[in-house]
């Protein structure tokens, strides 16, 4: 095996006890490369970072890993409708897996939710983050900014929701994940044969999906974050889509200008989604730059 191939490596899934939970963690590359931790959004599992895309960036030298969130994936799940955790548990859940994973620091890069975690996680143990990716995110503590609302298609899917699935029935499941995809990503790099697979894939791993698809949205937020995005030291990228319609590109620039020395990438045609491959000539050399 050439060095190069050593790099490719995809591991094996794993669950690691954090804390009461089990997480469920992947890793690609060399165990040698500065950590790289991708942080999904809510009820989102680590399926939503592409096989591909954890491959390119491991084949820059760096040390790729994707987790389930808890109540999302193999990991740890409560029952559908009764989380028993806070969202400010999910800030510590990154905490406990670098812990659990032996690494010191690690850049992180997360999307929606995930960067919103991603932020708090710089101002409560600033110490961790070697630096900061955003993705299709928002201010995740108070700003002055005035920040604009989710626009359509979005506001409406949030005003009146679509009805539920029968949670046992995965053909339906599917059809439901891959509308509300349809919602969020919108038309420009929305594609049904890749969603739909991305969907089968999800159901088919995950613990409860009833749970994963809601609970992370009835979660009480827990202890506030003290502290504004002027404090966070560590270098810092944004990325945003210029028609992501639930964070639109307002949010991206208020993330730019108050984290001092941040850099913003707007992203040609991209929703509000993980980066598709279509973004990934931009988007995994920025990251490798910043994380280098």
């Amino acid at each position: 095996m050439t060095s190069n191939d050593s790099k490719l490596i995809m591991e094996p899934e794993r669950l690691i006890d954090v804390g009461a939970v089990e997480l469920c963690v992947q890793a690609f590359g060399s165990r040698e490369d500065p950590a790289i931790l991708l942080i999904s959004g809510l009820a989102s599992s680590m399926d939503y970072w592409d096989d591909d895309f954890c491959r390119q960036l491991a084949a820059g030298s760096r040390r790729v890993l994707r987790y389930d969130h808890r109540d999302t994936g193999r990991s740890t799940s409560c029952p559908a409708g009764r989380p028993d955790y806070t969202g400010r548990q999910l800030v510590e859940d990154v905490v406990g897996l670098l812990d659990a994973l032996g690494i010191r620091t690690a850049h992180l890069v997360g999307v929606s939710a995930g960067g919103g975690v991603t932020q708090e996680a710089a101002l409560t143990h600033p110490e961790r983050v070697g630096s900061l990716t955003l993705i299709a995110t928002s201010p995740a503590v108070a700003t002055h900014r005035q920040l604009p609302a989710s626009i359509e298609p979005v506001a409406s899917y949030f005003a009146d929701p679509p009805p539920e699935p029968d949670w046992a029935d995965r053909a339906a499941v599917i059809d439901y994940l891959v509308d509300a995809q349809r919602t969020f990503i919108g038309a420009g790099f929305f594609d049904e044969a890749v969603e739909r697979r991305l969907a089968a894939r999800v159901v088919d791993r995950t613990r409860d999906i009833a749970a994963a698809s809601g609970n992370h949205w009835l979660c009480e937020p827990g202890d506030q974050v003290r502290g504004s995005l002027t404090q966070i030291d560590r270098p810092t990228l944004v990325l945003h889509g210029d028609r992501d319609a639930f964070f639109p590109f307002g949010h991206a620039e208020a993330l730019a200008a108050e984290i001092p020395g941040a850099r913003l990438v707007p992203l040609q045609g991209m929703g509000h989604q993980s980066p598709p491959s279509q973004v990934w000539p931009i988007v995994v050399p920025e990251i490798l730059r910043l994380t280098g």
